[in-house]
């Protein structure tokens, strides 16, 4: 089987970019590293072959920190198989008055903060696992 592709907004010097990032590795590297890897979203918008061929035929999940949607418009636009779609602005939403960071660094609510979105994301990857939608 193969594995579900996490794919982060690159949102460089923005704190919900890093919010991004950070949850998309705490899920690849650490809740669900057997099941789950990540895809460098900068690859995938030039048109990198071996990204795009890592992503192809395999469901995705992409994690955006804007409604800019960098992540799923450029996942879609090659192709990918997105199966679940998260924003952070979403996940912010949760935490009213809480001060995530800032574009180079997260505070301990920050870190609170990717720590239960991660563990979402993760449950989801799961589900997409044990659904058998990873056979690529």
């Amino acid at each position: 089987m193969s594995k579900v592709v996490v794919i982060p907004c690159s949102g460089i010097g923005k704190v919900m970019g890093l919010l991004s990032r950070e949850t998309a590795l705490e899920v690849t590297n650490r809740l669900a590293p057997e099941i789950t890897e990540t895809a460098c979203l900068g690859q995938l918008v030039t048109g990198d072959e071996d990204a795009r061929v890592k992503i192809t035929g395999r469901p995705c999940i992409t994690i955006d920190g804007c409604t800019a949607n960098c992540a799923i418009e450029s996942v879609t636009a090659i192709g990918g198989n997105i199966q679940a779609k998260y924003q952070v602005l979403d996940e912010m939403r949760k935490h009213r008055g809480k001060n995530a960071g800032d574009g180079s660094m997260l505070t301990v609510e920050g870190w609170q903060i990717v720590d239960e979105f991660a563990a979402h994301i993760a449950k989801r990857a799961e589900e997409l696992h044990k659904e058998g939608r990873t056979n690529g």
